[in-house]
């Protein structure tokens, strides 16, 4: 966006980090209405996989997320690229768990599932806003 002048370069990097945060708002109001809609509360479960998942990615990675999508590295990347999908799957997992153990009910499970990916969503929008160096454009 070289052409556009800066106040409308900093309105549209606004309105991205709006949506972000509408993202994560939608993804923790699925959570919670999961388990109170239900009157149910073992769906929270997942609130621990949730704080696990990034937690590979801070400790190991620090703000080098190019390494992530790369097939070679050291074994650093590689514990934490291993720590990060089992947490991810943990996190579809215990719904699954949940349900199959009757537990919790279907429309539970869609909630928690659809929480997931609206998670899933809004990091793959951090990550694709990250990467952008239009910040530096003033």
């Amino acid at each position: 966006m070289p052409g556009l002048p800066g106040y409308m370069v900093t309105c549209l990097h606004t309105g991205k980090l709006a949506l972000l945060a509408i993202f994560v708002s939608a993804g923790i109001v699925l959570q919670i209405l999961a388990c109170a809609v239900y009157n149910n509360w073992w769906p929270m479960l997942t609130v621990l996989m949730y704080v696990m998942l990034p937690m590979p990615l801070m400790f190991f990675i620090g703000s080098d997320t190019s390494s992530l999508m790369s097939s070679g590295g050291d074994s650093w990347v590689d514990a934490t690229k291993f720590m990060t999908g089992a947490s991810a799957v943990g996190s579809i997992a215990i719904p699954a768990i949940l349900k199959h153990a009757d537990v919790i009910c279907w429309g539970a499970l869609a909630m928690e599932l659809s929480s997931f990916f609206v998670f899933v969503l809004a990091i793959i929008f951090y990550m694709q806003m990250s990467t952008e160096n239009e910040y530096s454009a003033f």
